[in-house]
C-alpha cells in the first residue's frame, strides 16, 4: 500500500481488495462474496422484489435477506450465493485460465 502526503494529511492508496487492504482473513473470498450480494441486491431491485419474494425464489428465509442486505453474509457460501443469482435469473460463466503470477486469483467480472 502507497502512501503519500496530500496537504498535510496522510493518505493510503490500497489495493483493489479493500477487505485485503484491511489485513482481513480470506480477503479474496470476502471480496468475491460481495460483489456476489450487490448483484444479488441489484436484481432484487430491478425486478421489484421484496424480501419475502425474493427468499422465496432463491430458496433462503426471509431473516437470511434481511441478513444478507445488511451485510452479514457469512453465514452464506460463494456456491449458495451464485444458486441465489441464478434463481434471480442470472447467468454464471466461471472461466479458468493460467495466471501471470505465481498464485492465481478470484475475479468478479459483473455485466
Amino acid at each position: 500500500m502507497k502512501t503519500r502526503l496530500i496537504d498535510g494529511i496522510e493518505v493510503h492508496h490500497g489495493s483493489s481488495n479493500v477487505f485485503a487492504d484491511l489485513g482481513l482473513p480470506d480477503a479474496e473470498k470476502l471480496r468475491i462474496k460481495t460483489g456476489l450480494v450487490i448483484e444479488i441486491r441489484k436484481a432484487m431491485g430491478a425486478r421489484g422484489l421484496t424480501q419475502q419474494e425474493a427468499a422465496k425464489r432463491m430458496g433462503i428465509t426471509q431473516p437470511k435477506v434481511s441478513d444478507m442486505m445488511r451485510g452479514d453474509f457469512a453465514n452464506l457460501s460463494e456456491r449458495k450465493l451464485m444458486d441465489c443469482l441464478t434463481r434471480l435469473g442470472y447467468d454464471i460463466e466461471i472461466k479458468v485460465k493460467p495466471s501471470k503470477a505465481e498464485v492465481g486469483h478470484l475475479l468478479l467480472a459483473a455485466a
